[in-house]
């Protein structure tokens, strides 16, 4: 059993290593804390300071930095409740972390120097977009995962085009059941559901923002038939396009 470990690094950051129950008045103000899985569960996840003090609680990693100083220094503060699939590389410094052993000045600057080098990779990732939000448990290795969430921004960015579940699968070198598994575990929906989101947001976007005919916002949401385009629009957001206009131009006249 690995004993739990503080490491008060500054006034703005602690971090803890091993097993056990967390000791809270060692937390800086306002913390944000970030705890990494058991070495097998490769993800890291946003945590409550309640659940940072349980006594059941098996992170192996937790950092607790306090929220203004991750934004100073990192320029965002991950999302409350956040959960992302740890790279190899991160997976690694969080063993490294855990590898050092004993007590002593020099242990202690050892294991302070592992938890900073770990903070600053992890927020380095998540800038870069190599985190890959957790939606769940998954049966996809590390580099399923990367090929999947690559797909997945192809169609983000390229909704547009004429896209297909085998070209898109073919594309990033993957089968076509391993891609369609891949956007149910990581992203809960499939290939043609994401396309259909990010069209019916682009048509939620221009036509608050647009004065354009309804049948053209369609046509350049990928819809070649307004009944079609009115029928999606309607499943999505609940209401007509023509509605979700009217409502638009009354907050803009109220405005």
């Amino acid at each position: 059993m690995i004993q739990k470990r503080s490491v008060v690094i500054s006034a703005e950051l602690t971090a803890y290593i091993g097993r056990g129950a967390c000791d809270l008045s060692a937390l800086p103000a306002a913390p944000l804390i970030l705890g990494f899985g058991d070495i097998g569960e490769p993800a890291v996840g946003v945590m409550t300071p309640g659940a940072l003090g349980a006594e059941a609680h098996d992170d192996l990693v937790v950092l607790a930095i306090n929220r203004a100083a991750c934004r100073r220094l990192f320029g965002l503060v991950p999302k409350a409740g956040g959960r992302w699939y740890l790279p190899a590389d991160l997976r690694g410094i969080g063993r490294a972390v855990v590898a050092v052993e004993g007590d002593g000045e020099a242990v202690t600057l050892l294991r302070t120097a592992r938890s900073l080098e770990l903070l600053c990779q992890l927020f380095e990732a998540l800038k870069s977009g190599r985190m890959v939000e957790a939606q769940g448990p998954t049966t996809l290795s590390e580099r399923e995962i990367a090929l999947v969430a690559a797909a997945h921004e192809l169609v983000l960015e390229a909704w547009q085009d004429k896209l297909t579940v085998d070209g898109i699968a073919r594309r990033f070198g993957l089968g076509k059941a391993k891609l369609t598994q891949g956007f149910r575990e990581l992203y809960r929906c499939t290939v043609a559901e994401a396309v259909s989101e990010r069209r019916l947001e682009h048509a939620r976007q221009l036509l608050a923002e647009s004065d354009l005919p309804v049948a053209v916002v369609g046509y350049r949401s990928g819809y070649t038939s307004n009944a079609s385009f009115t029928r999606a629009f309607a499943r999505r957001f609940g209401m007509a396009p023509t509605e979700l206009r009217r409502r638009a131009n009354d907050r803009q006249s109220a405005a």
